[in-house]
């Protein structure tokens, strides 16, 4: 099976079966694209069993591959990754993204998440 991001993102429905399934974002962080924000990659993700097995991310503009397999750990551009270790998360950093849904019920969910995650005493 295939799922492709754009497709549904246009409206095309897509149900996730056991099926070894193929799941492909070609322009991932398209509104950066669009604005020509340098952040944007292809991500291409592969499932089974609705398990991932492994997933690619291509960082175009730094020309950074991320590689992960299941039960066999996570490299860019063939170095091993590993987190951290900081377990204070008054150290952390918190990214996030509040997506393109302008609807007034998930702007209500957000926000309300936001919130909770403001209250965090996080680093930045």
């Amino acid at each position: 099976s295939f799922i492709g991001e754009e497709s549904v993102a246009a409206g095309e429905g897509s149900i996730l079966t056991d099926n070894p399934t193929w799941i492909i974002d070609p322009i991932d962080g398209t509104t950066n694209f669009v604005h020509r924000f340098p952040f944007v990659a292809v991500s291409i993700g592969f499932v089974v069993n609705k398990q991932i097995e492994f997933g690619i991310v291509y960082s175009c503009v730094e020309d950074k591959m991320y590689t992960a397999r299941k039960g066999k750990g996570a490299f860019c551009n063939g170095q091993k990754l590993q987190v951290s270790g900081q377990e204070d998360i008054t150290k952390s950093l918190l990214v996030t993204e509040l997506g393109s849904n302008r609807d007034p019920e998930t702007i209500k969910i957000i926000l309300s998440n936001m919130e909770r995650l403001l209250s965090i005493p996080i680093h930045g």
